[in-house]
């Protein structure tokens, strides 16, 4: 059945809505923060949509409600700093992708063979050889370079996400980034690049993304951000398809899954065929919302220090339907991180509570096109960057079954591992190493932003350990849920989970701000050079 519209929204003000909700009765732990999750992931919001009527519906609900507790406005109008986009979509009729070996052409299909993203303008027509450079990655502090000796000028590259188990996992999620594959290989003279997944680590089925193809991509106006630049195409290959990629090469993509799997180095070598693209594409400009709001410190001298409580507010909007369902409400991604610093900030307000140092509640905008409201921030900060100290980043936290353990993102990098592990202890919470670093969820939420710029920075979320029950319902989870309608109000939630998670979020919070020491980057990580450098 087709969801309600949002016209539905426009019949009740904003006032009217937040009665409604605070008339809801309490109804045991998590319910406050359960009322804020739907309100966001409503279907009157239409999936939040960066740059949608939603998206600046629920920034005016969370700046409502940072206002109603205690919070001074710190955007740069109020609560608000506007973030400009170019919002881009593919024309697929008009565009198209061959591959072309021994003067045969073989048509790939869009969509079933492979999809053309809009990251970057795509080429009106591009002819290029191809080249596998195995994972793409330059770590010169590792001494692993797979750009050696090849020769890349004018080339598209193809490569397999991942890395080698010889790369930290960190430092392995850090050289994957868009920005800094793109960097080496700019500098190597690719004219594009083609990845493709190892099958065996996908959040996200093949099916599913042909799917997703059709939403706009988004992209920050501000061309001194743009870590793409000087890139003409950017094509993502379906794994079951990516044989005619390596025809005739003597090598097979089969044999490479292998490699890949075993943690080892991957062959690089020119590829038989070549590329012959077409493509047109439209833009349009749009703004969105950050949104960003202090409770100031108690402390004469810390409160002029900043500890930072983000989360984002975006999802995926409207989109082409899944099982007669177009609204990708996004509940736990991340309806319900924002929900967590409504809560906690509620908690604060309610309490009197204040910390020495200033604490900056930082929800961002188009986070699932990049982490682009958060870059956005990082560059264009509404509190000095060098007085923000630390950072703890709430997403998708996925509170579906009783908190026992927690999986840490950057726990070895700096001393909010620790500092963490004795908050989470005194709720009888084990605090975990991620067990699935090929995923690369340390560079995929805002908290790399502010690695980033030096800032020590920390994300967690449930954990489990490998084999467990727990594991195996958050795989099913991300196969069935992530990304899709199905992330609605209508999925098992454990709201006494989540209420615990908030208390230790918000006893975290309270450690960081509250300590004689700012938070420091462990002595060994690789990132605390951000910090002596200004960043990137």
């Amino acid at each position: 059945m087709r969801k309600k519209s949002l016209l539905v929204l426009v019949a009740l003000s904003l006032p009217s809505l937040l009665a409604v909700l605070a008339a809801s009765p309490d109804v045991g732990p998590g319910a406050q923060w359960w009322s804020y999750v739907q309100y966001l992931a409503s279907d009157k919001l239409e999936g939040r949509g960066t740059g949608s009527e939603g998206h600046r519906v629920a920034a005016d609900f969370v700046a409502k409600h940072f206002q109603q507790d205690g919070l001074t406005p710190a955007g740069t109008n109020g609560y608000i700093q506007p973030v400009k986009f170019y919002s881009r979509r593919i024309v697929e009729e008009q565009s198209g992708l061959d591959l072309v070996s021994a003067g045969k052409t073989e048509p790939l299909r869009l969509g079933d063979d492979a999809i053309i993203r809009a990251q970057v303008p795509p080429a009106a027509h591009l002819r290029a050889g191809l080249v596998f450079i195995g994972y793409g990655l330059s770590v010169p502090e590792l001494k692993y370079d797979d750009l050696a000796g090849q020769d890349l000028q004018g080339k598209v590259v193809v490569y397999m996400a991942g890395g080698p188990s010889s790369i930290p996992n960190a430092l392995r999620a850090h050289a994957q980034s868009t920005g800094e594959r793109w960097r080496a290989l700019h500098a190597a003279g690719a004219a594009g690049v083609i990845s493709i997944a190892n099958p065996r680590h996908m959040d996200i089925p093949w099916p599913r993304l042909m799917v997703l193809r059709f939403s706009p991509t988004l992209r920050l106006a501000d061309p001194g951000l743009d870590d793409l630049a000087g890139n003409r195409l950017v094509v993502v290959f379906n794994p079951a398809q990516a044989e005619k990629l390596f025809a005739g090469s003597g090598h097979t993509f089969a044999e490479l899954i292998d490699i890949a799997e075993r943690g080892e180095q991957l062959p690089r070598f020119p590829l038989v065929v070549s590329l012959d693209e077409h493509a047109k594409y439209t833009q349009q400009e749009v703004t969105s919302q950050n949104i960003a709001g202090i409770l100031p410190g108690s402390d004469p001298a810390l409160k002029q220090e900043y500890i930072v409580l983000s989360a984002h507010v975006d999802h995926l909007g409207v989109g082409e339907p899944i099982n007669g369902d177009r609204i990708y409400n996004g509940a736990m991604d991340n309806a319900a991180g924002v929900a967590t610093l409504l809560d906690v900030a509620e908690t604060l307000h309610a309490s009197g509570t204040k910390t020495r140092r200033s604490l900056l509640f930082l929800v961002v905008t188009g986070e699932e096109a990049g982490l682009l409201g958060s870059r956005y921030y990082t560059f264009h900060p509404t509190v000095p960057l060098a007085q923000t100290v630390g950072d703890l980043n709430v997403d998708m936290f996925l509170p579906i079954f009783p908190l026992k353990q927690l999986i840490v993102h950057g726990l070895e990098e700096s001393d909010l591992g620790s500092l963490l592990k004795e908050v989470a202890a005194k709720e009888g919470v084990e605090v975990l190493p991620d067990p699935a670093p090929e995923r690369n969820v340390f560079i995929r939420s805002d908290q790399y932003s502010f690695i980033k710029k030096g800032i020590p920075s920390i994300f967690f979320s449930f954990g489990y350990t490998k084999g467990s029950p727990e594991e195996a319902t958050v795989k099913q989870w991300l196969s069935n849920r992530y990304h899709a309608p199905s992330d609605d109000l209508q999925q098992p939630v454990d709201l006494a989970a989540a209420a615990k998670y908030d208390k230790i979020v918000l006893g975290l919070a309270e450690a960081m701000a509250d300590g004689d020491q700012r938070p420091q980057w462990n002595p060994d990580s690789f990132f605390r050079r951000f910090a002596v450098t200004g960043g990137q």
